[in-house]
């Protein structure tokens, strides 16, 4: 997977009615995944190989598509952010995809920030932030949205 160039998320700005093909719809989802995970290995300003590697497994795992560190790196520090934060991204394709597709991110993102053993108070805000953004109910977060419950 080559997306260093985040073309679907942008897409999305400028063409935000169009439907999506399920490939595009799939490419958008591995890009939001790519961005969130990237982004969250940012936030001390340094990119930990160890990090980087992490973001490629769990990418490999989700979605089962290889990314390189390069596109890691550039997704991490993407000019993207300096015309609008991640926030504003994620409320922005999170209509546009699938409650599914939501939960696999911030799982995703769960399993990188807990990758070390430890968790600060950042990256529980960031964790938070993401939830928030991508417009999960706290039922969808666990899981138990659309389940059926039976006695």
């Amino acid at each position: 997977m080559s997306i260093s160039n985040l073309s679907r998320i942008m897409e999305m700005f400028n063409l935000a009615d169009k439907e999506l093909s399920a490939e595009e719809k799939k490419e958008l989802v591995e890009e939001v995944l790519l961005m969130t995970l990237a982004r969250a290995t940012s936030a001390d300003c340094n990119i930990d190989s160890v990090e980087v590697a992490s973001v490629q497994a769990i990418i490999k795992e989700a979605t089962g598509s290889e990314v390189s560190p390069q596109d890691i790196r550039i997704a991490a520090i993407s000019d993207l952010f300096k015309e609008a934060s991640l926030k504003r991204y994620l409320q922005k394709v999170a209509g546009r995809i699938d409650v599914e597709d939501r939960q696999l991110v911030v799982s995703s993102l769960g399993k990188l920030i807990k990758v070390d053993g430890k968790v600060s108070p950042f990256e529980v805000d960031f964790f938070n932030e993401v939830v928030e953004a991508l417009g999960l109910t706290p039922a969808e977060l666990a899981g138990l949205a659309g389940d059926t419950i039976t006695r």
